[in-house]
Order: C-alpha cells, then structure tokens, then sequence
C-alpha cells in the first residue's frame, strides 16, 4: 500500500507540517503542529482530510504552538512526557529565542492534554502504522515516526539534509543526539526515505555519504 503523504512548510521557523492518509476524502495523521492554523487546514483540505490525531515530534513552539487550534474531543495529541511542560509555554520559548513574544500564538499556555508517547510503541491510526523511536538530544522528548510499511522516517528536528538539530537550547545535549543517532536511526535501511521538520527530503543513504554528522558515527 502507497500511503498519502504530503507536507507544508509554515510559520517563521518554515515548519514542515505533515499529513499522513490511507488516501483522499479519510482520515488522517497530523505530524507537528506549527502556529499556523490557517496552513494546516489548507493542507487537509486539499485532500479532503480528516484529522483524528497530531503526533509531535517535540515541544519546540515551531512544532507544537499551534496544537490547541487543532486537538479536541476528535483529535488525539500525542508528545513524549519529557518535552510536555516545555511545550506547555510558547512565548516563554520565544522569548528566550528572539528577546519577544509573538503577537500570533494565541494565549501564554498550551492547553492541549497530550496522550504519551512510548519509546518502540506502534501506533495505528487512520490506516497508518508507524513506530515511535524516542531520539533525545534536540530536547529531552524528541522522538521520530518510523513508518516500515513505507520506508519512511518523520525525523523532526534529529536529522536534516546535510545536518542535525542544534543542541545549544535547554535541554538539549550533542552527546545524546549522537547516540540517539546511533542507536536509533543508523540502523534503519539505506533506503528509507527522510522527511524532516525542516528543509528538503533526503534518505539516509545519502546522509551517510554526505552529512558530516554521520561520517562521524561511521
């Protein structure tokens, strides 16, 4: 089976958002949720899509500050515990960021009541099967969504075309993203198809030919 995938990149931070469907006119899988309501909804209804849930890679405001416009009685969210009180507090990010708070995030607090995420737990949703793989190091809770069926990994903030997620912000560490590096994502096939939450698409057989990052755990 080919599943729908398709993606926008949102917000200042360019965002990629995901949406993740058996096919058009069903439900779908959201993966992360930048504080752009207005492009999430576009991207689901070019598709005539159906949220039933919103998986977030981590509490970075650029990834979850626009969850409460989306969860509700019919839309699961899902984060992993460790990044819950961070993602709890949007402008306190930004204002740690960029000195000031963002007019467009609406409210001081996210108050979305998030479903945990598990390390190695397979979630079955909308038609969609996909392993969580908790991959600390960008912040505490990060995780990736690894699609077996597709060969696909939603690698967040972990890995980027030609780079990693910074590890200079609260709570995040290079030795722990390595080793999540490592243990976590270097074992899956050259073959698997890379969507980050930032910039282009990428496979993890030319990262490890081409990302300087890689080259060191090889």
């Amino acid at each position: 089976m080919t599943l729908l995938i398709d993606s926008r990149s949102l917000w200042y931070f360019e965002t990629n958002t995901y949406v993740i469907a058996a096919g058009k006119g069903g439900p779908a899988l959201v993966i992360d949720a930048p504080p752009d309501p207005v492009g999430i909804g576009d991207l689901l209804a070019e598709h005539d899509l159906t949220p039933v849930a919103a998986l977030i890679t981590h509490g970075h405001i650029d990834h979850v500050g626009g969850i409460d416009g989306l969860a509700g009685p019919t839309v699961a969210a899902y984060l992993h515990p460790d990044d819950i009180d961070m993602a709890r507090h949007p402008r306190e990010q930004l204002r740690a960021l960029l000195g000031h708070a963002a007019g467009d995030i609406d409210g001081e607090v996210v108050s979305t009541e998030f479903t945990d995420l598990i390390d190695g737990q397979r979630i079955d949703l909308a038609g969609v099967s996909l392993d969580v793989l908790h991959t600390p190091g960008h912040t505490p809770g990060h995780c990736c969504f690894y699609v077996p069926d597709e060969g696909v990994l939603f690698s967040g903030d972990q890995l980027f075309a030609g780079s990693i997620g910074r590890t200079d912000l609260p709570g995040g560490s290079y030795e722990t993203l390595m080793a999540s590096m490592a243990t976590k994502v270097m074992p899956l096939p050259d073959q698997t198809v890379v969507l980050p939450g930032h910039g282009p698409t990428t496979t993890l057989a030319a990262e490890r030919q081409f990302n300087p990052f890689l080259q060191e755990l090889l």
